[in-house]
């Protein structure tokens, strides 16, 4: 049985209920949220409100039948009802959740996105959850990218950010060791999903809330060769993917700007992007290789930290490297200038090596980008 959402208790009876229908259909036929008053209850299985004015919350029951109500509040959403579980080892039940930005050809009021991230000087937001002890689930933040302007359907990769997680569920993928975003330590995953590439940043511990600029960890994504500089940010979302129950999740409070403009230079951050130029030396014997890279900075401006992501074929990995920080061992790897050689000033170059195996024939990596930038 599917549940019905309570009629505002300013509207009587009869024409409340009418009232609230045909205000269901037209947001369906404009693609726009209805408008949330205080304690706005929303069960229907894709049903939207607009809170603050500019963010869409979205019920988002796509993996179950089971009922499940959000109610938008003033400054966010608070889960309701949560009925049922899915299997711990496959996808969620739902993502109860609101964003800034478009999600399948819906909007929010306002949004300056899809804008690209080369023409985004920073996105400051602030999230506040709260948690209950009953229920499996993770909080997680959801920043979407695509290398077109895209207003609907799935983009070409999602980075996830968990700020918590219960019991025995874990990102797509595998981890793929650590990283320092926005001055805390994640893990981090890597995936696929079939539709997208997926990228997770998971929280040591709960984080129940934080203020910070979602293009850190855009840029790192674009560092890591799953984006470049000249794709879209299309939206950035905040709420819970439940397995088991569910019933008390809330987020408090959710904030989300985009600032156009240039992205900032400086020491720790990607600088615009470079022109590059990679050599490529290897040394094969059956089985086995070593490989020398060089990577040029063609451009007019420095490298620093420099990060190159490229390739290896299937049957291929990295089984050790000098002079760059390398990982994964195997697909799409990122080599990351160390202290002694982090930066690649205008016109110079750096070079570093690696050892590994490979399967069958040999064939050298491909697809190099610098920060995101395509090399030759």
């Amino acid at each position: 049985m599917r549940a019905t959402p309570r009629r505002p208790r300013t509207v009587p009876g009869a024409l409340g209920a009418l009232l609230l229908a045909l205000a269901g259909v037209l947001a369906a036929l404009v693609g726009t949220a209805a408008p949330a008053g205080a304690d706005t209850p929303v069960c229907e299985q894709y049903g939207t409100a607009t809170v603050q004015g500019r963010y869409v919350v979205q019920n988002n029951r796509w993996g179950t039948g089971a009922a499940q109500c959000v109610t938008a509040t003033d400054t966010g959403f608070r889960v309701t009802r949560a009925d049922g579980s899915v299997p711990t080892d496959g996808p969620p039940k739902s993502y109860p959740s609101l964003f800034n930005g478009c999600h399948y050809t819906r909007c929010s009021p306002g949004t300056a996105l899809p804008a690209r991230i080369d023409g985004i000087a920073g996105a400051p937001s602030s999230i506040a959850y709260g948690f209950v002890d009953d229920a499996v689930y993770n909080a997680s933040y959801d920043i979407w990218l695509d290398p077109a302007p895209r207003t609907d359907g799935v983009n070409r990769t999602e980075i996830m950010i968990w700020f918590h997680r219960t019991g025995p569920v874990q990102p797509i993928g595998s981890p793929v060791g650590t990283a320092t975003v926005g001055g805390r330590s994640w893990q981090v995953w890597t995936g696929g999903n079939g539709t997208n590439d997926v990228i997770s940043f998971v929280a040591p511990s709960a984080l129940a809330e934080w203020s910070f600029d979602v293009m850190d960890f855009v840029r790192e994504t674009v560092a890591r060769g799953m984006a470049r500089n000249d794709w879209y940010l299309t939206s950035v979302q905040a709420g819970f993917e439940p397995w088991q129950n569910g019933t008390g999740l809330s987020v408090n409070s959710f904030s989300s700007t985009v600032n156009l403009g240039t992205p900032p230079s400086g020491p720790g951050e990607p600088g615009p992007a470079a022109a590059c130029k990679v050599t490529f030396t290897p040394n094969v014997w059956a089985g086995g290789f070593t490989a020398n890279v060089t990577v040029a900075n063609t451009g007019s401006t420095p490298v620093e930290p420099w990060k190159l992501a490229f390739t290896l074929p299937p049957g291929h990995r990295i089984t050790q490297a000098w002079s760059a920080a390398v990982s994964p061992s195997s697909g799409t790897v990122t080599a990351t200038g160390v202290a002694h050689n982090a930066r690649i000033a205008a016109g110079g170059s750096q070079s570093f090596g690696f050892q590994g195996t490979y399967s069958g024939t040999f064939v050298p990596p491909s697809g190099f980008s610098l920060g995101g930038t395509a090399c030759t």
